[in-house]
């Protein structure tokens, strides 16, 4: 697995996952004529829960995760490097960062980030892990199975720029050999270390393959994408 907050890659630094969550809240709906708890789905919801050893070299996870941030920080959990594995999305407020040392002297902290806007999202990956390039390329596709109408969501990870004012956008396909930009998936030009998350129309088409592109003139471009296809009508 990898994750990825904020532009920052803090994987070498986690030492397991305790909680992934996702989906409505469930609110209580029992009425008077129920035997039993009745639940209905709420708003769109979900939460990463896992532990952090304390590293405090440069851009590691303790540099990142005691600052505490207020601001919404968003994340990105690989299951896997390859395109096409399954990884999840989580805008979100980082709730805290405790610490625990054990008797032999381990130094553990324990790190709750609780969703902030559109909930936890699982998506594929559309690049394989971090993808590092120093000239526009068309990436591999991702083969979706078939068109789709009911929009997508699309969250970006830059971890580096050398030099340069590159563009990252997203194309789709038919048949894998012939493709256009897909509508509304222009990250836009890249400065610095940043994340960016994109939404698609609701009945927006998703032809079968989809693939990450850049462009421009740059060097040391470090970053992920994750692609979620909605396969049934979503709302947020």
């Amino acid at each position: 697995m990898r994750l990825f907050i904020g532009g920052y890659d803090v994987s070498g630094d986690i030492n397991a996952f305790s909680g992934i969550n996702g989906g409505p809240a469930a609110l209580e709906a029992t009425d008077i004529t129920q035997f039993a708890n009745a639940k209905m789905g709420g708003r769109r919801a979900g939460g990463a829960q896992f532990m952090a050893f304390f590293d405090d070299a440069t851009d590691q996870s303790h540099a990142r995760l005691s600052a505490l941030p207020t601001a919404q920080v968003t994340a990105m959990g690989l299951v896997g490097t390859a395109i096409g594995s399954a990884s999840f999305n989580l805008p979100a407020r980082q709730i805290n960062y405790d610490g625990n040392r054990d008797q032999d002297g381990n130094l553990i902290f324990t790190v709750d980030l609780q969703s902030d806007g559109s909930g936890l999202e699982w998506g594929e990956n559309l690049t394989a892990g971090r993808r590092v390039e120093s000239a526009a390329t068309n990436g591999t596709a991702l083969d979706g199975a078939a068109s789709t109408a009911f929009g997508w969501q699309a969250y970006l990870q830059v971890f580096a720029l050398a030099s340069g004012t590159p563009t990252i956008k997203l194309m789709d396909s038919a048949d894998n050999a012939t493709f256009a930009d897909l509508t509304g998936a222009g990250f836009g030009t890249i400065a610095a270390r940043s994340t960016v998350r994109l939404q698609g129309g609701a009945t927006a088409t998703t032809r079968r393959y989809v693939r990450v592109s850049t462009t421009g003139t740059f060097t040391g471009l470090d970053f992920a994408v994750s692609f979620v296809r909605n396969l049934t009508a979503t709302a947020f």
